[in-house]
């Protein structure tokens, strides 16, 4: 229940031109509730609204939406934790993780994901705000985050949509929340979700040496790394086959002697044959032998679902994006989803090499969409006619100079305290489970840190959380990874 509501306006010249509707670029709307995680009520206040982003000179560039789930009944925010969470996209807003993670109140699904009418938000009993206050930020024009440009003047876009410009304005913008909120005490955790895997292996080391901010842990939900992902290499190629076993188990259509084990004990077997076998096989091209293409391809029917004869005609090369569409063609016709295998579709013709849809996105964005617009205008009491971009225009995006690994690993070398945590679903066919593991692996090549890296893996997709089995799972993962990063008054050293 609403308890109270306090609004405090910071009024500046600068407004978003060239809009109908305008936000003002610093503004808060504080909100009281409670909720009950694991049997204990928990109190909080809900902060949300705008906060801007300032270029080296001071003039205002833009204005960010943020929401902020603070405990009330903590007397001191030295030990408590504090996560600052993004989705991805590129241009993805943080509703996601928001309405149906971690943040205090969760959509209105049923156990499996799927979207149930009406639509809205119910609390949330796994949340971790029970151990950890959050904040979630909406990069440039996502939510109702927006550019501001002066009148007469275009959006220089190098500002703010490519990989180190957004880790750089982002990485400020924290510095300037964290002040404000008077967290610089406090361990301090960043969560990202799909590119925000890339974006917050980005801003560990832009906040640690360029803000001076010191991070105890790093959380990446299905990340998406952009080394190896949609590279078309062997290494790409390769490490997608233990998704496909995930998928194929999924929907019944491997080999009975694997079919009738559980996933989890033919998982190791796809891994071991995608790095030990196929690898080394798809890297021969087409100077691999004959005999060696048709072991490998036999093999890679047995984990994949598919025909061998797809397989030699793919030359061992077989993407995502077909796998969706070949995997059930000859049994139903039906399509499956990319960013959870899970999900079903239904394209106009069976033939061809790519599907009509994501039939996964189609249902998500049922249930995400109004309900976002409904629980920040009626519970967070934050009302604008400014649209909410839950997938806003932010290309073309700048991958250059991608070196987001490389600073990861620098800032746990420098950082003692730093760890990591990798969360993954085994039926995300976008940014898979495996790949997942491969970032980890290359992140520090010299196996010195592996100790800081850990993996948590789940019968679910891109959203594992959206499977209420995995909502609590994946949320009491978190809890242990906080607990386990947090310093206990240990000197940062070696």
């Amino acid at each position: 229940m609403k308890k109270s509501i306090l609004i405090l306006i910071y009024f500046v010249a600068i407004s978003f031109y060239a809009q109908d509707h305008r936000i003002p670029l610093d503004t808060t709307v504080v909100t009281t509730n409670s909720v009950v995680i694991k049997g204990k009520t928990v109190p909080y206040k809900a902060t949300t609204g705008m906060q801007p982003v300032w270029d080296d000179n001071g003039t205002i560039i833009a204005s960010l939406y943020y929401t902020y789930y603070k405990r009330t009944d903590v007397k001191n925010d030295e030990n408590r934790p504090i996560i600052m969470s993004f989705n991805g996209g590129p241009g993805s807003a943080s509703v996601w993780m928001h309405i149906a993670y971690t943040g205090p109140k969760v959509l209105k699904i049923d156990d499996e994901g799927y979207p149930v009418q009406p639509y809205g938000v119910k609390d949330n009993p796994n949340s971790i705000l029970d151990v950890a206050d959050i904040v979630y930020v909406n990069p440039v024009n996502t939510g109702y985050s927006r550019p501001v440009v002066a009148k007469g003047k275009k959006l220089d876009k190098s500002k703010f949509f490519g990989i180190n410009a957004d880790v750089k304005y982002l990485a400020s913008w924290l510095n300037t929340f964290i002040t404000r909120n008077n967290r610089w005490k406090s361990p301090k955790y960043i969560i990202g979700e799909s590119y925000g895997g890339t974006r917050v292996m980005g801003l560990a080391a832009e906040l640690q040496n360029s803000q001076w901010m010191y991070l105890n842990g790093v959380i990446m939900v299905s990340p998406a790394d952009y080394k190896v992902l949609r590279t078309q290499g062997s290494v790409d190629y390769a490490i997608n086959l233990p998704y496909f076993t995930a998928a194929a188990w999924y929907h019944k259509m491997l080999p009975n002697e694997l079919q009738q084990k559980d996933l989890l004990e033919i998982l190791p077997e796809a891994e071991n044959y995608a790095i030990n076998n196929l690898l080394p096989a798809i890297a021969k091209g087409g100077f691999i032998t004959e005999y060696e293409k048709n072991k490998v391809a036999e093999n890679f029917a047995k984990y994949s679902g598919l025909s061998k004869k797809v397989i030699l005609q793919n030359n061992l090369e077989v993407s995502p994006g077909y796998f969706w569409k070949e995997l059930l063609r000859e049994k139903t016709g039906q399509t499956i989803g990319r960013l959870d295998s899970r999900y079903l579709g239904l394209d106009k013709k069976e033939v061809g090499i790519s599907t009509d849809f994501n039939p996964e996105i189609t249902s998500w964005l049922h249930s995400f969409t109004p309900a976002i617009n409904y629980y920040i205008r009626e519970h967070l009491n934050f009302k604008t006619d400014v649209k909410y971009n839950v997938f806003g225009p932010v290309g073309p995006w700048d991958n250059r100079n991608n070196n987001v690994r490389e600073g990861l690993r620098k800032a746990m070398a420098q950082n003692p305290y730093l760890k990591v945590l990798v969360q993954s679903g085994y039926y995300d066919g976008a940014t898979t489970y495996f790949g997942a593991k491969y970032t980890m692996w290359k992140t520090d090549p010299s196996g010195k840190m592996k100790d800081r890296f850990y993996f948590k893996g789940y019968r679910s997709g891109h959203m594992m959380y959206l499977r209420n089995e995995d909502l609590q799972k994946a949320n009491d993962d978190l809890r242990t990874f906080i607990q386990n990063s947090l310093s206990n008054g240990k000197a940062a050293k070696y």
